[in-house]
C-alpha cells in the first residue's frame, strides 16, 4: 500500500521530525495535539491540526480512544506514534488495526512480547543472549531470596516500563523493604503495573545499544550507540560508533540484537539494548525498545539513512531495500539533549516562556528541536527542548564541533543544561572515552566534594 495522509500522534521535536520527513516524501501530515499545541512549531508544519484533548497527557497524548477517533476523523492510513506516550503500547497498535489504520511500529504481539521486561528477558534467554541474575519479586521474601543468591548490590525494576521510573538501586538488606515498596509504588503510578524484578547490580557497566531494522521475516542492525552519559537513569549524551569496545565484543553484542530481533520476527524500527562490562569482556541484555529512539539521529548521522523514512516504507510493507553489507558507518556523531532543567536545583523541570532561542547551523550540525522564541515550555510534558548533534570524520573532530556548537546555543527564560554539556565535553575522562554509567555521578561528587 501506499501511504498517502500520516496522522502523528506525538508533539516536540519528534513530531517535527516526523513532519518533515512525510513532507519530504509527499505524505500529507496531520498532527494530533493536545490544547497548549495547537499553535506550536509542530502545529504550523503539519498540513493540518486536530484537537485530541486538554493539556494534561491522560487525557490527550495518552487518551488512545482520543487518538484514533482524530485520526479516523482525519481520514488518515496511517498513524506515527513517535516516543515515550503510546509509542509501545499495544492498545494503540490493536485499536489502530481495528480501525483499518496502519500503526508505524512493530505487531502488536511484539509490543505485547517485549512491553513486559520479563518477557523479554525470556525472549531475550531463548536466543541464547545473556541477561542478568535475578528474577521477579511479588513479595519481600522473594526480593531477599533474589537478593542474596545474586549478591548485592541491586537493582529493583519495572516490568512494565523503563526510562528509570520505577527503578531503585539497594545497597544492602537493611535499605531493601523501604526501596521494594518505593519501587512498586512508582511502578504501578508509571505504568499501572506494579510488578517489579530485580537484578545485581553490575559495576562499571556501560550503556551500549544496537539499532535494529526488520520487515517481520528480513532482519539487519546499523551499527552501535553508547548512551553511557546518564543522569538518574536518564540518557544525556550519546554518540556513534561507540568509542573504546573491542571489535570482538562490539561483534558479540550486535549479533545478540539480530539473534533476538529474528526471533521475534521484528517489523520496524528499534532498539536492542545491553548493559556492557568491558573489563570482563562481557554483555547482558537490558530491554527492547519497539520504537524509534531520541537518539536515532546520531545513527543517521553516520549511515546517511532516514530512520522515518525507513518505518514508513515497512509500515506500507515495503521489504528491506538494502543488505546488510551495504550499510556502511561513516565517521563519528554525537547527540546532546538540551533539557528544560536546573541543574544546580538537583534536575528540576524548567517550565516557563523562551524568550530567546538561538541554535547552531553549519557543516556537520544537525539541530532537531520544537522550540522558538516565545515558545511556553509546560510543565505537562517532558523537559526536552532540543537535540544538538554533530558529525565529523573521528571522535575528536565531532568532540571540537559539539564544542563550539554549544557555545553558539542560548535558551533563555527558561534554565537549561547547556553549561553541563560543555563541562563534560572538557573532561578528560569523558574525552577518553568509554565511560560507565556512574560516570555524571563521580563528575558533579567531585565538583561539590
Amino acid at each position: 500500500m501506499r501511504i498517502r495522509r500520516l496522522f502523528v500522534a506525538n508533539r516536540g521535536e519528534i513530531a517535527v521530525r516526523i513532519l518533515r520527513t512525510a513532507h519530504r516524501l509527499g505524505i500529507e501530515s496531520v498532527l494530533g495535539a493536545s490544547d497548549p499545541d495547537l499553535d506550536s512549531v509542530a502545529a504550523r508544519l503539519a498540513d493540518r491540526c486536530v484537537r485530541i484533548g486538554p493539556a494534561p497527557a491522560a487525557r490527550s497524548y495518552l487518551n488512545v480512544a482520543a487518538i484514533v477517533e482524530a485520526a479516523c476523523t482525519a481520514g488518515a492510513d496511517a498513524l506515527h506514534p513517535g516516543y515515550g506516550f503510546l509509542s509501545e503500547d499495544p492498545a494503540l497498535a490493536r485499536a489502530c488495526e481495528v480501525a483499518g489504520i496502519v500503526f508505524v511500529g512493530p505487531a502488536v504481539a511484539t509490543l505485547e512480547a517485549v512491553g513486559d521486561k520479563l518477557s523479554a528477558r525470556s525472549h531475550a534467554q531463548d536466543a541464547g543472549v545473556p541477561v542478568i541474575a535475578g528474577g521477579e519479586a511479588g513479595s519481600l521474601a522473594q526480593a531477599e531470596q533474589i537478593a542474596y543468591r545474586t549478591g548485592w548490590p541491586v537493582l529493583i525494576k519495572a516490568v512494565g516500563g523503563g526510562g528509570g521510573r520505577g527503578l531503585r538501586r539497594v545497597e544492602g538488606p537493611k535499605a531493601l523493604q523501604d526501596q521494594l515498596e518505593l519501587a512498586i509504588s512508582e511502578a504501578f503510578a508509571a505504568f499501572g503495573n506494579p510488578r517489579v524484578y530485580l537484578e545485581r547490580f553490575v559495576t562499571a557497566g556501560r550503556h551500549i545499544e544496537v539499532q535494529i531494522l526488520g520487515d517481520g521475516h528480513d532482519l539487519m542492525h546499523l551499527g552501535l550507540r553508547d548512551c553511557s552519559v546518564q543522569r538518574r537513569y536518564q540518557k544525556l549524551i550519546e554518540e556513534a560508533p561507540v568509542p573504546q569496545l573491542s571489535t570482538a565484543l562490539a561483534s558479540r553484542v550486535v549479533a545478540a540484537a539480530v539473534a533476538l530481533g529474528r526471533r521475534l520476527r521484528y517489523r520496524g524500527a528499534g532498539t536492542v539494548e545491553f548493559l556492557v562490562d568491558g573489563a570482563r569482556e562481557e554483555f547482558y541484555f537490558l530491554e527492547v525498545n519497539a520504537r524509534i529512539q531520541v537518539e536515532h539521529a546520531v545513527t543517521e548521522m553516520v549511515t546517511g539513512l532516514d530512520l522515518v523514512a525507513e518505518q514508513l516504507a515497512i509500515a506500507a510493507g515495503v521489504p528491506l531495500q538494502r543488505a546488510q553489507g551495504s550499510i556502511a558507518i561513516q565517521g563519528h556523531a554525537i547527540e546532546c539533549r538540551i533539557n528544560a532543567e536546573d541543574v544546580g536545583h538537583d534536575y528540576r523541570p524548567s517550565p516557563g516562556r523562551v524568550t530567546r532561542a538561538v541554535f547552531p547551523a553549519g557543516s556537520g550540525i544537525r539541530v532537531d528541536t520544537h522550540i522558538e522564541a516565545g515558545a511556553i515550555v509546560s510543565s505537562f510534558y517532558d523537559s526536552l527542548l532540543a537535540k544538538i548533534v554533530v558529525h565529523a570524520r573521528d571522535r575528536a573532530g565531532a568532540l571540537e564541533r559539539m564544542a563550539a556548537a554549544l557555545a553558539r546555543c542560548a535558551i533563555e527564560g527558561v534554565a537549561v543544561n547547556t553549561r553541563l554539556h560543555e563541562r563534560i565535553l572538557t573532561d578528560p575522562e569523558f574525552r577518553r572515552g568509554g565511560v560507565d554509567t556512574g560516570y555524571l555521578g563521580r563528575l558533579l561528587a567531585a565538583a561539590s566534594g
